[in-house]
């Protein structure tokens, strides 16, 4: 399989969610069954319906984190060299060439992406214009709501 970009700070998030998946949720879930077993008939049993539904999404999630730190490529962009170049990882500030609005996003792998905290996905439209631009270059960005003009104002590594 393709290895998947993913930054330290993501890396750390799946592995304690794996932990707690693993250490908390699984044992919770088990033992809801066994309490729901507990009360007789199966059939017309909703709470051991639930928890066996719940179980499986458990035992979904712990499988598709697994996978997903098996094929992870973890980089440390503070321990690469500043040339200035946009790599994935970095913090890039914009300034948007129309109204001189500033904005900072940190270019991080699919799962870590979210917007409302300036993390966008290495496979989004802006992060494919900035990958390889340099700090002082201005980028066209293709977006579904028209052609935006940015210029990379700086390039950090943190």
């Amino acid at each position: 399989m393709n290895k998947v970009p993913m930054t330290v700070v993501g890396e750390q998030r799946l592995r304690d969610e794996l932990e707690h998946l693993k250490s908390e949720a699984r044992p919770n879930v088990i033992a809801a069954i066994a309490e729901a077993r507990e009360h007789g008939d199966l059939k017309e049993n909703a709470e051991y319906h639930a928890a066996r539904e719940q179980q499986g999404f458990i035992e979904g999630r712990i499988q598709e984190i697994e996978g997903k730190l098996s094929n992870a490529q973890v980089i440390d962009v503070t321990k690469l060299p500043k040339t200035g170049k946009v790599i994935f990882g970095v913090t890039v500030e914009l300034i948007n060439l129309e109204n001189d609005e500033e904005v900072t996003y940190r270019i991080v792998g699919e799962d870590e992406a979210d917007i409302k905290v300036g993390q966008i996905s290495v496979t989004s439209p802006i992060a494919r214009a900035l990958i390889g631009k340099e700090e002082g270059e201005v980028v066209l960005v293709r977006t579904p709501g028209g052609d935006v003009e940015y210029e990379i104002a700086s390039v950090e590594h943190l």
